[in-house]
């Protein structure tokens, strides 16, 4: 224990220094491949792992491709060919982490660039920074420059590998010359692993020598797996030499002829040019961060807090509806599939800021509408029952050991109410006539028949795994009834809106839902609790986000009796939910102490990357991120999601605070500044 908390301190002090100097990049001046979880570069279709290795990326994975393989039987994220890994010589030296010195690892979170240095021996000084063009969501770039310390010759390898996973690997390599530009295509395809899907990749160099005078490019096939192609190129001393990779990687999930596709995509990206591709990714990104969160008197937190926002930008994207796993594009974690950590934690920070981005989210539900139809009929209920596990189609992909598929039915609350504070942020009435009516009208007939009906003020919903998922197949969950509460009532509000008779059964089961408290008032987390440790926040949730605890004093019961029983490892967004509501309770300094406590037992080095829990190894956890960035935003910023829109709430600071900004937020891009 004594060296894990030393190994916190030591990161926390790292980010301290980097805060000092530059809220907006993260610096790992440190490479220890024993001790090293990469950072993620990603556009919210691709996403790309950092590697402890010069020239390197650890992962590719690409939203939305899954195949059934691995562990349960079920989906799973598939990583994609690597596309930008590159070998390096200069000088009849070969670049690796043991011949290199000086290397130093930076994340530019602005342009969401990520860039290494090194110096090789006596032979040149190498700089690499790579993109997930922000632009081109199947499109990737790196750009290396040498700059050789003699005149000497450097030779430079594109390398495509293949993951274990695929099968039926196939290798293409083709010049296109045109009378302006002369071109190489490095070109993979495989079989996912039961077929289901084919995934591809291609890249290419760029070189900014006038056409017809760049260098000459090999192909080497190695073997099934991996293959390359390569250039070589004299240097002058002191000169720096500057060229590109770009890629595209895309499945036949997205396209159905993805092979030629992923041509066509690195064409286009190469024939924009490095420059102007740079130019539209930054761009893009600018645009993003016009919705920030600024802190004044407090820089420490200012980057841990853009580390966060950063990380939810780059897993989710406008104009598509691939909503995000607990780990994002960060890894294969949690097989890539998607849980109520996207509804109740990632989503209304993402709502509040940039509700175009949100608005994929909630549609990947609506996309898998029919599925939780059938899901529900097949348990013996009406309506739409939503799967705790989903992936590509919208069916139950939990493994089947885990009881929380069967039995976490809360998620269908979770995404009723999220589809519901859709509307309230952005009034589109036809969204919620085409889309939203009828996910909470389906959700909601779900609760009307998924209760038992035993006597007025008992209506009761049996056997649950909570939210505090340690507590397996108990009846009448605090939480689960609130959210069957809540997403009952929505319903009828949205009937209202679009002038639909109310229903009275929903009314009636949200009127009968019970919740029971101990003899001093506090909340119990489930019919017949007696207070055992519990997992994660639950009761803490009735207050918020659904706000069906409103008295200050029993709020502040609740927080102060389940402060004491939240286990050690348990994931990182239950502070969160802690810290707004002090925060609201006027007690900003215990917020903080709350806050801060949510992540920083959990950052991982270089790059303090957020993992799930405090003995947790699995980052990037963009529950965490979500469930912070609302404490931030509705916490001490005060705002707070209702049925007249975005409103500000009283909320109260932490002493070493002098402001919080909030830029640019809901539909009309207002800014609130929360003063001492």
């Amino acid at each position: 224990m004594k060296k894990q908390l030393l190994a916190i301190a030591m990161v926390a002090a790292c980010i301290i220094a980097a805060a000092q100097k530059n809220t907006w990049q993260i610096n790992a001046d440190k490479i220890d491949p024993s001790n090293y979880y990469g950072i993620t570069v990603a556009n919210g279709q691709v996403g790309i792992v950092s590697s402890p290795q010069p020239l390197k990326v650890q992962d590719v994975v690409l939203a939305g491709a899954y195949d059934q393989y691995g562990r349960g039987r079920v989906s799973n994220f598939l990583r994609s060919f690597n596309l930008l890994n590159m070998r390096l010589n200069v000088g009849g030296k070969d670049v690796d982490a043991k011949t290199v010195t000086n290397f130093k690892q930076t994340l530019n979170m602005k342009t969401a660039a990520f860039n290494g240095t090194f110096t090789l021996a006596d032979k040149a000084d190498v700089s690499y920074t790579y993109y997930a063009l922000r632009q081109l969501p199947y499109s990737v770039l790196m750009e290396v420059t040498v700059t050789p310390k003699q005149n000497t010759t450097m030779q430079a390898s594109s390398v495509m590998e293949a993951p274990d996973a695929l099968k039926d690997v196939q290798n293409y390599y083709n010049e296109i010359d045109r009378p302006h530009v002369t071109l190489s295509l490095l070109t993979s395809q495989a079989k996912s692993p039961t077929g289901k899907l084919t995934m591809c990749a291609s890249n290419s160099f760029i070189f900014s020598e006038p056409h017809g005078s760049g260098p000459r490019i090999i192909h080497e096939m190695w073997d099934n797996n991996m293959h390359l192609m390569k250039f070589s190129k004299n240097l002058e001393a002191g000169k720096p030499y500057t060229f590109w990779v770009t890629g595209s990687s895309i499945t036949s999930a997205q396209h159905d002829d993805p092979l030629n596709e992923a041509e066509r995509l690195t064409i286009f990206a190469v024939l924009e040019g490095a420059n102007r591709l740079k130019q539209f990714h930054t761009k893009a990104w600018d645009e993003l961060w016009q919705s920030d969160i600024v802190i004044e008197g407090d820089d420490e937190t200012q980057l841990e807090v853009r580390n966060m926002l950063y990380h939810l930008y780059s897993f989710v994207r406008e104009g598509n509806t691939n909503s995000p796993s607990p780990m994002g594009l960060s890894g294969l974690g949690y097989n890539g599939h998607v849980f109520w950590d996207t509804e109740l934690w990632m989503y209304p920070a993402l709502l509040v800021l940039k509700p175009q981005l949100a608005r994929g989210m909630i549609d990947y539900r609506f996309e898998r509408l029919e599925a939780a139809r059938r899901n529900a009929y097949a348990h013996g209920y009406k309506g739409a029952m939503f799967p705790w596990e989903s992936a590509g189609t919208g069916v139950e992909e939990t493994p089947v050991w885990a009881l929380s598929g069967p039995f976490e039915h809360h998620i269908t609350a979770d995404i009723g109410v999220a589809a519901w504070d859709y509307f309230r942020v952005t009034r589109d009435t036809a969204w919620l006539k085409e889309k939203g009516w009828p996910l909470l009208k389906g959700t909601a007939d779900f609760w009307a028949s998924r209760v038992e009906r035993n006597g007025p003020g008992k209506y009761d919903i049996k056997n649950v795994v909570a939210a505090d998922e340690w507590a397996e197949n108990v009846d009448n969950n605090a939480f689960t009834n609130g959210a069957a509460k809540v997403n009952l009532q929505n319903a009828n509000k949205a009937a209202k809106v679009l002038g639909l008779p109310q229903n009275a059964d929903w009314d009636l089961v949200a009127k009968n839902l019970p919740f029971f408290k101990f003899d001093d008032g506090v909340t119990k987390e489930y019919e017949g609790y007696k207070g055992d440790t519990v997992k994660q926040a639950d009761v803490a949730l009735l207050a918020y986000p659904l706000k069906l605890v409103t008295d200050p004093v029993l709020i502040e019961k609740d927080l102060a009796y389940y402060g004491g029983k939240y286990g050690k490892d348990g994931p990182a967004m239950t502070y969160a939910v802690v810290a707004i509501q002090y925060s609201r309770l006027g007690k900003g300094d215990k917020a903080y102490e709350q806050f801060k406590k949510g992540f920083t037992p959990n950052l991982r080095p270089p790059f303090g990357v957020l993992a799930e829990c405090a003995s947790c190894q699995n980052p990037y956890f963009a529950t965490g991120a979500g469930g912070m960035l609302q404490a931030m935003l509705m916490g001490f910023g005060g705002l707070d999601i209702t049925d007249a829109g975005i409103k500000q709430v009283p909320s109260s600071l932490p002493k070493n605070w002098k402001s919080l900004t909030i830029k640019s937020y809901g539909t009309d891009g207002k800014t609130v500044v929360v003063k001492k």
